[in-house]
């Protein structure tokens, strides 16, 4: 068994936890990673490996969200049981868009696709989009706040009403924590309408573009739709259970078709690498939430920019340059 190869296995699920959760791109990262960390295994085995390490990532929410996600939970009463009921019909629902168009163009898009270019500009492109919904929104709120026009159903973080579509400061709030409120029309999952989630999942579809982001398109999609951002991650956490669990399935399928084996190598590295990936993925899911509560995604838009324009300098600039 080599340990290098469990090392950087260790890394690439360290670089999953992390990216998976915030509007960065996992995917984009593994493959931006590879170009500069090469694992020594098949092409195939690699394909699959980017995938189903995913696994890890996704077991994180099962473990954190369980009480939310358990329909089965003996401390819910009846209409508990029915609300998680159909929070899991929107979640099944919002995954149908991406697995419509996702599996008959899947060979397609990563014959096509998955390449650090692409990767770079769907940074880039999503990055700046990251800037101008979340400026957008906050002049949305400002405006609310001007015209003073509170509603009965949107709250803002830490319960205090809101207008009928983003929330308006509440009046004895500091400057600072205007800047920083969590605003909304959709301030909890049980406000999250069965057109609601469907839209997000259409937004999912986005995702199919390595460097574009499960998260980032369906938190941009949740917040088009009027979602406050704890909304809008905690969904997005949840509509990655049945798609990471489908293309993880989808994957091994195809690798076992392709003649791949899964020897003692193969099992210890995806094993590490899945394990780290949970454990990672515990702590970014709890920083993500307490973190949206508080500040906007602006500063991952500023990092996809940033991050897509070194990419590009690297790959048509310096490695031209170097004759790498």
């Amino acid at each position: 068994m080599d340990i290098i190869e469990l090392l950087k296995s260790a890394f690439m699920g360290l670089v999953e936890g992390i990216t998976e959760w915030l509007p960065v791109s996992s995917t984009g990262h593994m493959i931006l990673v590879d170009e500069f960390v090469k694992m020594n295994v098949s092409e195939t085995f690699w394909n699959m490996f980017l995938v189903v390490i995913q696994l890890g990532a996704i077991l994180a929410v099962c473990v954190l969200f369980f009480y939310d996600l358990n329909p089965f939970s003996p401390s819910k009463g009846k209409e508990g049981r029915r609300d998680t009921w159909v929070l899991w019909g929107k979640i099944v629902l919002g995954c149908i868009p991406a697995a419509a168009i996702g599996l008959p163009l899947n060979d397609w898009m990563e014959e096509h696709f998955y390449n650090a270019p692409v990767v770079a500009l769907a940074l880039i492109v999503y990055g700046v989009l990251f800037i101008v919904i979340e400026n957008w929104r906050a002049n949305k709120r400002d405006q609310a706040a001007l015209a003073g026009s509170f509603g009965s159903r949107a709250v803002v973080a830490g319960g205090r009403p809101a207008g009928a579509h983003f929330a308006a400061p509440a009046a004895t709030a500091t400057a600072d924590d205007d800047d920083n409120l969590d605003f909304g029309s959709i301030a909890t999952l049980e406000d999250l309408s069965w057109k609601t989630a469907l839209g997000i999942g259409c937004f999912q579809v986005l995702s199919l573009v390595p460097g574009t982001s499960r998260s980032g398109s369906t938190i941009i999609g949740g917040l088009l739709l009027g979602c406050t951002r704890s909304v809008a991650s905690k969904f997005t956490f949840f509509l990655a259970i049945p798609v990471m669990f489908g293309a993880s399935a989808l994957k091994l399928v195809k690798y076992f078709i392709k003649g791949g084996t899964f020897g003692t190598n193969e099992i210890a590295i995806l094993g590490v690498g899945c394990i780290v990936a949970f454990a990672v993925s515990l702590i970014a899911i709890k920083w993500l939430m307490g973190f949206v509560r508080r500040h906007d995604f602006k500063c991952f838009g500023v990092y996809r920019i940033i991050l897509g324009i070194v990419v590009l300098a690297y790959f048509f600039v310096l490695e031209p340059m170097l004759g790498l």
